[in-house]
């Protein structure tokens, strides 16, 4: 199957989408009609004004004034009510719809309720380390503009476990709130014992979240990658996992594995090995962390920055290794597909190539908060379109198309 069928779905959604809050407003009651006119205003000043003006900002400092943004819930609330397609099991919970900030931006778990507030699906906060330290130092983050691409060497950044167990603990107590939040766990870059890192992790935020990420893909840490080897991702995961069933409450928390889009084809094979054994095994899959190539980039000076890339230019790679391993796994593990979305036809594309869930997070430093909801409207509208009635009916269906040529 080629891609013509997802490519008139999305000129014919896009023509139909510049008409549905001409819909809403024919349909809905004279509160509903104000309360979306409101949000309109608001989007557009947000894109007119506010996200040009944040650019103009060092990129960490926008990075953190965004998050203060959501934590004291000054961005914008969504107005887009999920369409029943869009709801999604995820590890025996529903999801309202499949798309998730990915970990990176809520490092501390300071902006939960805010992001909630955008219309995310699930919420992913981290890196947490069983410290707390500093990262690496700056300048650490670089926008490449032009590319619609980051580059980053935080360094795992954080406050520490205590500190966000706290938060997620507050969060938790609260009775508005249901929302999925996972942790993204890491390990501090002096410890002597890696692999104690990522346990404490999971015994400290076990009881407490919806979902564990166990990152061994970032290249912003010395060594980090290396445990992504078949030995050293063994031995990890055994351990992981007997921590897990040794928990006093939730010993049923879903265990992911975030994986770099740097793996070579026999690297994968390896890590399918260790994930399918029962002492080893995960529940799910995050394809992928960022990316130390610079391929797909401009001729940009920043491009010499080391660390992580993200955002466009890693788009195709990501999707690539998405249906690399959905073929490798047989579709039985599921996967989140993170890298390069910025609209409903790039989840789309995710989704159809193996992904159950997406992840974003370099294209709202772009595009701004309304984002979600841009994503989400069209998502729905291909899923129609294409005769799915759901995402779990588009998983994985054109995923041969997306492997590399050989």
């Amino acid at each position: 199957m080629d891609q013509d069928h997802l490519k008139n779905a999305k000129n014919a959604t896009r023509r139909v989408g510049r008409l549905r809050s001409l819909g809403i407003v024919t349909v809905g009651a004279a509160a509903l009609v104000a309360g979306i006119t409101a949000y309109k205003q608001q989007d557009q000043l947000f894109r007119t004004f506010v996200m040009p003006a944040v650019r103009l900002l060092p990129a960490e400092t926008s990075h953190q004034l965004a998050v203060l943004a959501c934590k004291y819930r000054l961005c914008p609330v969504s107005q887009y009510h999920d369409d029943q397609n869009l709801h999604t099991p995820f590890f025996g919970r529903m999801l309202s719809n499949p798309i998730g900030i990915a970990a990176g931006f809520d490092k501390n778990a300071e902006a939960v309720d805010g992001l909630q507030d955008l219309g995310f699906g699930f919420i992913e906060v981290g890196t947490v380390t069983p410290a707390a330290q500093e990262g690496n130092p700056k300048p650490r983050v670089f926008r490449l503009s032009d590319d619609r691409a980051i580059i980053n060497r935080y360094g795992f950044n954080s406050e520490g476990h205590q500190a966000v167990l706290q938060r997620l603990r507050l969060l938790r107590k609260k009775e508005n709130f249901n929302g999925v939040v996972g942790v993204n766990l890491g390990r501090n870059k002096t410890t002597m014992s890696p692999i104690a890192d990522y346990v404490q992790g999971v015994r400290v935020f076990g009881p407490v979240a919806d979902y564990l990420v166990i990152n061994v893909s970032s290249p912003n840490t010395k060594g980090l990658r290396d445990m992504q080897s078949k030995e050293k991702l063994r031995e990890l995961l055994e351990q992981v996992n007997d921590t897990k069933n040794s928990l006093d409450k939730n010993k049923n928390v879903p265990i992911l594995l975030k994986l770099s889009p740097d793996l070579s084809l026999d690297d994968m094979r390896d890590i399918v090995w260790v994930i399918k054994r029962k002492k080893s095994r995960v529940d799910g899959l995050i394809v992928s962390n960022t990316t130390v190539s610079r391929e797909n980039i401009g001729n940009n000076k920043l491009a010499e920055e080391t660390g992580g890339l993200s955002g466009l230019p890693l788009k195709a790679r990501s999707t690539e290794m998405i249906a690399q391993m959905y073929q490798l796994t047989d579709g039985k593990i599921p996967i989140i597909g993170v890298g390069g979305v910025a609209s409903g036809y790039d989840a789309y594309e995710k989704i159809e190539a193996g992904a159950s869930y997406v992840q974003l997070y370099t294209a709202l430093v772009y595009e701004g908060p309304a984002l979600v909801d841009d994503i989400k409207a069209e998502l729905s509208a291909l899923i129609t379109r294409l005769g799915h009635t759901n995402v779990a009916d588009v998983v994985g269906t054109n995923s041969k198309f997306y492997l590399p040529n050989k």
